[in-house]
């Protein structure tokens, strides 16, 4: 494949997505018709007061293009965990725990076999998450759909107004502890599927082995969202956790909304799956850290003396990532130190 690739000529324009995304400020109109007194705005989210200081959280998610490799491993049964995954950890960034799911399945066409697999991959997430699933909706609408199916959920939360992680206790020297991804997770998913596989003009069949896993490279960029709720909901009550970061879309760049701070990052062992990517598009480094996870799937900003102790309460392969400076976002890899921002 000749070139380089980036997010913009994979089809989504990071620049022309802020800008529209600029006309859902209107939207902020609305926060007056709360019944209960003042939304309370965190870096990530908007909680609405549901009255003797508990707030509330509403997420809602999809997994994107992602079905388009389902589609292509004739695998569906996992996808649902990625829908569950997308909105519960993006819950638990301001301190809400999950209480409630639902689903949206806009199909080409309902069969059973589809629907079945479907729900399997959604029970298992909400099983994951803690959080049962309570309604949903399924909609065949064949005109609209260029995908056989779009899998979206919603995720409510609640947590104490006391307790709202909002990031205005982030300080200079804050260490930033990193919680492992499972691979590509739900994000990128555009930019990694025009460098890896064939369908879509890229390098690989897909049934080629990653080395490190014995997976295809299919079921490797197939590999559910790690689900991170039970771990961090149980560090908060040990520890003072001054920011949260789950790392999606706009990856390290996602770090510059906690407020005026710098972000220096230094340590990253990606998955195979990430170099295959990187090389396969030749993307840059600056790139796969604006676009991936890069290894490190959600993030927590301790102090630096509660960094150790964090880590001992967090599973296994947890890890200190980098610090909180004064501006900018710093990238560490591969012998070279670069700005993202």
């Amino acid at each position: 494949m000749g070139g380089s690739m980036d997010y913009a000529s994979s089809g989504v324009d990071r620049a022309a997505r802020e800008k529209a995304k600029s006309a859902l400020s209107s939207l902020e109109g609305t926060y007056s018709l709360s019944q209960y007194g003042k939304v309370v705005r965190t870096p990530f989210n908007v909680l609405y007061p549901l009255g003797n200081g508990l707030l509330q959280v509403k997420t809602s998610d999809g997994v994107g293009t992602k079905v388009m490799l389902a589609q292509l491993a004739e695998k569906h049964d996992s996808i649902g965990i990625d829908a569950v995954a997308m909105v519960v950890n993006d819950c638990i960034r301001c301190g809400a725990a999950p209480l409630a799911l639902t689903d949206t399945i806009d199909v080409q066409k309902s069969t059973p076999e589809l629907l079945g697999a479907l729900q399997k991959g959604l029970a298992a997430g909400a099983m994951e998450a803690d959080c049962p699933i309570v309604g949903g909706e399924t909609a065949d609408v064949p005109e609209l759909m260029a995908a056989p199916y779009h899998i979206n959920a919603d995720c409510v939360g609640n947590v104490e107004k006391s307790e709202v992680i909002d990031a205005g206790k982030i300080r200079e020297g804050d260490r930033i502890i990193g919680l492992p991804s499972s691979g590509i997770h739900s994000n990128g998913m555009s930019l990694a599927r025009r460098a890896l596989f064939r369908k879509w003009g890229g390098k690989y069949e897909g049934s080629e082995p990653v080395s490190t896993t014995g997976r295809s490279i299919l079921l490797e960029a197939l590999q559910p969202t790690k689900i991170y709720v039970k771990p961090f909901l149980k560090l908060m009550r040990d520890v003072d956790v001054r920011g949260a970061v789950h790392v999606t879309g706009d990856a390290y760049l996602k770090f510059l909304r906690l407020g005026s701070h710098g972000f220096s990052f230094a340590n990253f062992k990606p998955p195979e799956i990430f170099s295959l990517i990187q090389a396969a598009g030749n993307i840059s480094d600056e790139e796969m850290f604006r676009t991936f996870n890069m290894g490190w799937g959600f993030a927590v900003i301790v102090s630096r003396e509660d960094a150790d102790d964090a880590l001992q309460r967090l599973p296994g392969g947890a890890e200190s990532i980098g610090e909180i400076t004064r501006e900018g976002v710093t990238v560490e890899f591969k012998g070279r130190k670069f700005p993202l921002a």
